[in-house]
């Protein structure tokens, strides 16, 4: 297999498709303590934005009021060894009804149904708005930094 490496900061046609299939991407935030934080999430495209969606009090959403930076990673099924990584930080955090239709339009997408399903009563939907700063697809093994070997 030949190995591919794209490093830049804008979301290249192949990226931009991953993000609007209903792909599972893997969210990274960092903890108080610097420690690393992940979730698996729902993910699409709002604009030149990554957008995610999650609720007001989650682990995630607090570690990220307090530092932005952010990465999702992605690999495809078909090819485990075809991966994105999008590093960026969060510009907006949506809230109120523009949070919750966004969450019904990833419900759609991901599920089929028309609206969130599981939404708890007093639950609150915070939309986030990632701007990416470093884009990366590796395929295949991906190569040492120069001088390493």
């Amino acid at each position: 297999m030949d190995a591919l490496y794209e490093v830049n900061g804008t979301l290249d046609a192949h990226v931009r498709e991953r993000l609007l299939a209903p792909n599972f991407w893997h969210l990274a935030t960092v903890g108080p303590d610097g420690a690393p934080q992940i979730s698996p999430m729902w993910a699409d495209l709002e604009g030149e934005y990554v957008m995610v969606n999650t609720s007001v009090g989650r682990v995630k959403e607090r570690n990220l009021r307090r530092n932005p930076s952010v990465s999702l990673s992605h690999h495809d099924t078909g090819n485990p060894y075809d991966r994105v990584e999008i590093r960026g930080r969060v510009v907006r955090f949506v809230e109120g009804e523009e949070a919750e239709r966004a969450m019904d339009r990833l419900t759609q997408k991901y599920i089929g149904e028309p609206r969130y399903p599981w939404l708890l009563e007093g639950e609150r939907r915070v939309m986030l708005l990632i701007e990416p700063v470093k884009v990366r697809r590796v395929v295949g093994v991906e190569p040492f930094r120069d001088g390493v070997l």
